[in-house]
């Protein structure tokens, strides 16, 4: 379980396709968990192995999805040498 937080860790583009290779390495299901209104239950924070901070902002649910989408695919562009991601 990673939770998006506020308060969690920023990740840079590398970081995530590193953190990307470990969950396939892994080879276990990863739940990203995004917190409504008033944000996260404390169980929720509490059950997650990473807390991954998109942002300092509150942002909106259809944005969030919008941004870890488009963050997935640019990490796996890296895992996978494909030419998406430019450095």
């Amino acid at each position: 379980i990673v939770t998006l937080d506020i308060p969690g860790k920023p990740w840079d583009t590398p970081q995530l396709a590193r953190e990307l290779e470990r969950w396939k390495q892994d080879g276990r299901d990863v739940s990203l968990l995004v917190g409504g209104p008033e944000g996260l239950s404390p169980a929720c924070k509490a059950a997650a192995e990473q807390s991954w901070s998109l942002s300092t902002l509150t942002l909106p649910h259809p944005l969030v999805r919008v941004l870890v989408a488009e963050s997935l695919y640019r990490a796996w562009s890296i895992t996978t040498n494909h030419p998406y991601h430019r450095e």
